[in-house]
């Protein structure tokens, strides 16, 4: 992916599923025009999910997935139905692929049970269309493809075209907090940890709302900020931070300045905010041996005072004045069954590179078993004494730390 492409968390995704030989594979290379998968007629080619990002028009950007067959059997099977029921946990839109010259199976039916249950809007593309003698009148849900022959090939398209969700459904990571004109200040590190030559996504994507807004943003560094901020001749109306130096923004920031954090922006964007808010004061319990879990949406080299891994425990440690023990997870893993793993509390990213599906089930995971979650720059605001101050932008939040 170069750097100008839309990152895949911003992509909408589309997963292909059906039982084995219904023609997933030969459809997505039908929907792509490129010959991305593998096709056989042994049953159970595709072993692990193939994803491919395009252009799908009128939708724009989006991030194609084809699965494993949902009635794989064996104990290598049973393996790759759960990696596509990995990939249902992640999918905005589903495509049911079904053999039209066999018919429906249990296995297709299972899948559309498991669709109306996770929410998750899909269409039903009777596949191999072109073997068939006759045609029974499809439901409303249903089109007849044929991957081979390229038969509403096009229209498959429209259709999944229009399960996406409109714009106007989706939030802005800080454009709707701002007005025309508006300055806005974006701290940002520039130290080992940084990645080489750019920004990393968080803070991309915000100068990128900040300018759809027509709003003016000014970068620097946290050693820059204090006369950055005298040099400026106009009052800011808002400064982000990295949360790795909270502390220091805030004593450098006028009171009279809202302040706020990258992390705590893309918990709010992707619907993680409140129950962050909610979720770190279970800080307050903490006691020695109790298990935090602290999970990262990406997966990323290491360095040797990383905030997740080292300097988040070592805050926890220090406000809590507790030694609890900590588990760290990353990218695709994060843990079903987290009240029997007894955690006590979970400490999350901001989700920059999860969609907003995946990002919004960890949540559910957890309010559901009622194990309280945080995000990293809450908790951080939170152990430094700053979040009231973080949190001013989003009034309504107040109250709950008062509660």
């Amino acid at each position: 992916m170069s750097l100008n492409d839309t990152p895949s968390s911003e992509r909408i995704h589309i997963g292909i599923f059906g039982r084995r030989n219904a023609g997933k594979s030969s459809l997505m290379n039908a929907v792509t025009g490129q010959p991305l998968a593998v096709v056989s007629p042994v049953k159970g080619t595709t072993t692990d999910p193939v994803r491919k990002s395009m252009e799908l028009l009128p939708i724009g950007p989006v991030l194609l997935i084809d699965t494993p067959g949902f009635d794989d059997e064996g104990e290598l099977g049973s393996k790759r139905v759960e990696k596509a029921l990995g990939i249902l946990r992640q999918t905005d839109i589903a495509l049911l692929v079904v053999d039209a010259a066999e018919g429906r199976s249990g296995s297709d039916d299972r899948l559309e049970q498991l669709f109306k249950e996770n929410n998750v809007r899909y269409a039903v593309a009777l596949n191999k269309c072109d073997l068939l003698q006759s045609r029974a009148a499809p439901r409303a849900d249903e089109i007849y493809v044929s991957a081979e022959t390229g038969e509403n090939i096009g229209a498959l398209k429209e259709r999944i075209a229009s399960l996406a969700a409109s714009e106007d459904e989706k939030l802005r990571i800080v454009g709707d907090l701002i007005s025309p004109a508006d300055f806005v200040v974006l701290v940002v590190p520039i130290d080992k940890a940084a990645p080489k030559g750019r920004l990393i996504l968080p803070q991309q994507q915000t100068i990128r709302d900040i300018l759809e807004a027509d709003a003016a943003a000014v970068v620097v560094k946290e050693f820059e900020l204090r006369e950055t901020l005298a040099g400026l001749g106009k009052r800011p109306r808002l400064v982000i931070t990295d949360s790795q130096v909270f502390a220091k923004v805030s004593a450098d920031v006028p009171p009279d300045v809202p302040l706020t954090s990258f992390s705590i922006l893309m918990a709010r964007y992707k619907g993680l905010l409140d129950a962050s808010v909610r979720g770190v004061k279970a800080l307050e319990g903490v006691r020695d041996g109790d298990r935090i879990l602290i999970s990262e949406g990406c997966t990323h080299h290491r360095q040797c005072d990383d905030i997740g891994t080292v300097k988040l425990p070592r805050w926890i440690r220090s406000y809590t004045g507790a030694r609890p023990e900590f588990e760290f997870t990353s990218g695709g893993g994060f843990p079903d069954d987290l009240a029997g793993a007894g955690y006590k509390l979970v400490v999350h990213c901001g989700g920059c590179m999860l969609n907003d599906r995946e990002m919004k089930r960890r949540m559910r995971a957890a309010q559901r078993q009622g194990v309280p979650i945080t995000n990293f720059g809450v908790l951080i605001a939170y152990t430094q004494g700053i979040l009231k101050r973080s949190l001013s932008v989003f009034p309504h939040l107040l109250a709950e730390l008062e509660d």
